[in-house]
């Protein structure tokens, strides 16, 4: 508490000094309005590392379904989508790192966190629709050590549509599709030079990958712009967010996946739901032509339930080997065989959690010559809370199903407790030295977690180990060069620290009345090394080309049953590739032909050490689970002056191992639970069109995607998991 008051003593007079400064230094100073951009420099070219932006003009023209389309073309990242079909529980992975949940990825809405708890529970159920989306920065260099907690793998931005400057403006569009897809989106707002409001509604339905699983969604957004003086800006935003969805996570085993590998029996009566709110506030001030300080303030409430009638994927039995009989049976009701009749006679589990974070940060940037070279510095701070609670409630009974039922019959089988504080400390300086930018930085995490297990397995826990405080501070340094000496063209490398809060069990079990098990996983670091080159030198061509490789001190791994382990070392080296050619640029003509596309090939991912014991699976030089050798995607498109933008493209995953619990598994379970065995590598066609006349506000547009209906696996994680299928939407937009 002390501390929290020496940080508002801090701030809060800044906040009334800014616009004092700034009426006293009004006539020397005349500068533009603040403009708000994302996370990445206004000086491109300094950037010390590799990274892609996705601007609002691709996303126009790809229309992406999901995320995964979304990302289909930025080098060395893996989407995989085995639940839902838009996407909306995000597993993302970045340079062979295991894509579950996205936990090695940092995510970021105009630079605040998004995940359940950023510390806590690094688990990602939320990313802001596209439709209110103006561009993605996906940052993988040393640069990230001015964000955190993630730095292992990478981290992704998304920018939202500015508050309009001249007046009424705004968008309503809708579309519809096969599986009974449809959605509607608005977006209308009013600004001048003063600032403005701007207002966000967006609504999608439609039916999911597996029979009975389908999507309800909605999401709005409030925000508004106030510009105090020529140099000072207030951004203000709030969002609200709701998910209803008939998702079974756990997947199929080898007999019911052979049979209709499209089932979901319990489907009906599964669901996950998430509701968030959240705040955030930023204060720009742009304290002179070389100084600018930002202060943002952000807050979220996260609530999620799940309820599902199995976590035993073909009779799966973690506790009993070679119990399964490739057929999925129901969670504690007799055993008996999933099908819809049974699901309707049986209870289950129920997964509800709360989470609440807040934070404030400032930041200044200030572009000096203290050393006698010009340089750019950033130094910042974070101070960041989690309050976290996850239950859990299971039961037979089929009025079960209902989660007030179970929480007034029934004592919770677990009941945790987790709170976080975690401050942060960053600085950054680029050495301007003629055609070279030099960029050392440093982060500092200084973590103190505090969980309280007070219910485990249905026992009260009364003992040390069910209470436990983890400090920890981890100092993170970077390193990055960028080389300008050609013309558009960067030579860059760098080296830097990563580091990963580990993710909580799924459950925690008690081995008796009077322990309870807490989770003790350390946490992943990593140094992680890149030399590339990116260019727009020939005129119509721009291609990026990164050589990456990154080393795990103790990497986190899936143990079976929901639980993570540290798994030793382990190690990720590949090669990047993205670009695009526009033929009508090369030869001046408004008739555009044009080819994009990315490749990665992750020639290594492996451990490097033998697991604890043999059980693990853990083996010196096997593949990590789920880091795919070749990743590629490739478009061919052409732009026609009369607003006509028309594509086709092809996207490939290579096979992927599974994780390395389910290697070593009893030989029965290996050949029928559907944990065990490769996925096997995949293709999927796609294509879209859109017409914007000229001199019209209305934009036509239709997207395919997996056009040839593929049938692939997407996962083994939880059983089998069946790839979503074609997926082909059309609508309008209309602007004003």
């Amino acid at each position: 508490m002390m501390f929290k008051k020496k940080v508002l003593a801090t701030l809060i007079p800044l906040v009334f000094i800014q616009p004092v400064y700034a009426d006293e230094t009004k006539e020397a100073i005349k500068l533009d309005k603040v403009e708000v951009t994302g996370i990445l420099p206004e000086k491109l070219e300094s950037v010390p590392g590799s990274f892609d932006i996705v601007s609002e003009k691709e996303l126009e023209a790809s229309r992406p379904f999901s995320i995964k389309e979304a990302l289909s073309n930025v080098p060395g990242v893996n989407v995989v989508q085995n639940e839902d079909p838009l996407g909306l529980a995000q597993n993302i992975g970045i340079r062979g790192m295991d894509p579950r949940r996205t936990s090695r990825t940092l995510l970021l809405e105009d630079g605040m966190p998004l995940f359940l708890a950023p510390y806590g529970d690094p688990s990602s159920h939320y990313i802001p629709m596209l439709d209110r989306v103006s561009r993605i920065e996906v940052v993988k260099g040393s640069g990230q050590v001015l964000y955190g907690p993630q730095t292992v793998g990478g981290m992704i931005n998304f920018v939202t549509k500015p508050v309009p400057k001249d007046g009424l403006a705004g968008s309503v569009s809708a579309v519809g599709g096969n599986n009974d897809f449809y959605g509607l989106h608005a977006n209308v707002g009013y600004g001048n030079e003063r600032g403005g409001i701007m207002v966000d509604a967006i609504k999608k339905e439609g039916d999911g990958i597996r029979d009975n699983h389908d999507f309800d969604v909605e999401e709005y957004t409030l925000k508004g712009q106030l510009n105090l003086t020529d140099r000072q800006t207030l951004i203000a935003k709030l969002g609200y967010y709701k998910e209803e969805s008939h998702v079974s996570e756990t997947g199929l085993g080898e007999v019911d996946y052979a049979r209709d590998k499209f089932q979901a029996p319990s489907g009906k009566n599964d669901f996950f739901e998430h509701e968030r709110k959240s705040a955030q506030l930023q204060h720009i001030f742009q304290i002179d032509d070389k100084m600018k300080l930002s202060t943002q303030a952000y807050y979220a409430h996260s609530y999620r339930s799940s309820f599902r009638q199995t976590d035993a994927p073909g009779g799966y039995d973690d506790d009993d080997a070679g119990e399964s009989t490739g057929v999925t049976v129901m969670d504690r009701c007799s055993g008996l065989e999933l099908t819809e009749a049974t699901a309707e006679q049986c209870g289950g589990r129920h997964r509800p959690r709360s989470y609440n974070y807040w934070g404030i940060e400032p930041r200044l940037d200030v572009s000096h010559n203290l050393f006698g070279v010009d340089s750019d510095a950033v130094l910042g701070f974070r101070y960041h809370e989690e309050d976290i609670r996850r239950r859990q409630f299971r039961g037979a009974d089929p009025r079960f199903q209902s989660l007030s039922y179970a929480q007034a019959n029934s004592l919770s089988r677990e009941d945790i407790g987790i709170k976080v504080e975690a401050k942060s400390y960053y600085a950054q300086n680029t050495f301007h030295v003629n055609d070279w930018a030099i960029t050392p930085g440093v982060r500092i995490e200084d973590i103190k977690i505090k969980t309280d297990v007070r219910r485990a397995d249905g026992e009260v826990q009364n003992n040390p180990e069910s209470k436990l405080t983890n400090n920890q501070t981890e100092v993170l340094p970077g390193l990055g060069v960028a080389w300008n000496g050609i013309a558009n063209t960067t030579f860059f490398g760098g080296v830097h620290k990563g580091f990963a809060p580990p993710r909580p069990d799924r459950d925690l079990r008690a081995d008796g009345p009077d322990s309870a098990v807490v989770d003790k996983t350390k946490p992943e670091t990593s140094t992680n090394w890149e030399i590339g080159v990116r260019s727009n030198y020939f005129k119509g061509v721009s291609f990026a080309s990164t050589l990456f490789h990154t080393q795990f001190d103790d990497i986190v791994v899936n143990n079976g049953s929901g639980e993570f382990v540290n798994g030793g070392e382990s190690q990720m080296s590949g090669l990047e590739l993205g670009g695009r050619i526009d033929f009508g640029t090369i030869y001046n003509t408004a008739h555009n032909i044009y080819v994009l596309g990315s490749y990665t090939n992750t020639f290594t991912a492996k451990f490097k050490k033998d697991g604890p014991d043999a059980d693990s699976g853990i083996v010196s030089g096997d593949r990590l689970p789920y880091a795919p050798r070749h990743l590629a995607s490739v478009s061919v498109g052409y732009q026609h002056p009369v607003g006509l933008d028309a594509r086709i493209g092809a996207t490939y995953i290579s096979k992927q191992e599974v994780d390395a619990f389910a290697r070593v598994l009893d030989p029965v379970d290996a050949a029928l639970s559907g944990l065990a065995g490769d996925v096997p590598s995949y293709t999927l066609f796609n294509a879209s069109v859109n017409f914007k006349p000229v001199g019209s506000k209305a934009t036509y547009f239709v997207s395919g995607y997996n056009l040839t209906d593929r049938e692939y696996l997407a996962s083994r994680v939880d059983g089998m998991s069946v790839g979503r299928g074609r997926q082909v939407f059309g609508g309008i937009r209309y602007d004003f």
